[in-house]
């Protein structure tokens, strides 16, 4: 079987790290090799572009455009280096975001919908996940869940509105999408991993 890249989606406290744990769990069950990447990082560039974004440097923070142009820098060398290769030995690898997030978040939260798309078009040329796991659910809930997490980064301090159209724009990116499947992420945790096991389960009876 060669190698599959399967990506888990969601707006903050969707539940993302269970998701990764049950996606990892079944194809173990299968006996299939995996390894683990998550964006922007990934990789020890990826990595200082990940903190330069989220922190800025010496007070300045990235505009909006930059930020965008950065996750993209970030995933670039992520791809090259680390997935490609990995999906060229047969390794399937489970990705934390992937390209729909800056269609969501940057494209949709930030209105930057055709800098994004023409960027991706160019620097992707055409690599996308071959499944994409999308947790839905209302931002004020997961804006909620984040807090018990602790402090909120500089992402999750955006306005509620931010965090609306981020996920509209996730809707309409996964809708009528054959290679996404959207889970509901406000049931029960337990609900939501026998959700993804089942996609993942669905997946494997066709992926060759």
């Amino acid at each position: 079987m060669s190698g599959k890249f399967i990506v888990i989606e969601g707006l903050e406290g969707a539940g993302k790290s269970n998701a990764v744990r049950v996606v990892d769990a079944v194809l173990a069950s299968h006996q299939i090799p995996v390894i683990h990447t998550r964006e922007p990082g990934g990789t020890p560039i990826a990595e200082a572009l990940r903190d330069l974004w989220k922190q800025g440097l010496n007070g300045e923070v990235t505009t909006d455009k930059a930020e965008a142009l950065m996750i993209f820098a970030a995933r670039t060398q992520l791809v090259e280096t680390v997935i490609q290769p990995a999906l060229a030995q047969g390794k399937w690898v489970i990705g934390d975001r992937h390209n729909m997030s800056s269609q969501a978040y940057q494209g949709g939260g930030r209105n930057l919908a055709e800098l994004v798309d023409k960027i991706g078009e160019v620097v992707l040329d055409g690599f996308e996940p071959d499944l994409t796991i999308y947790l839905d659910l209302d931002p004020a809930i997961g804006l909620e869940r984040a807090k018990g997490r602790g402090a909120l980064d500089r992402i999750e301090q955006q306005h509620i509105d931010f965090f609306h159209r981020t996920r509209e724009r996730y809707l309409a990116l996964t809708q009528n999408n054959p290679k996404a499947v959207v889970i509901n992420a406000e049931q029960p945790i337990e609900k939501v991993s026998d959700d993804i096991q089942q996609a993942v389960e669905n997946f494997l009876k066709f992926a060759k």
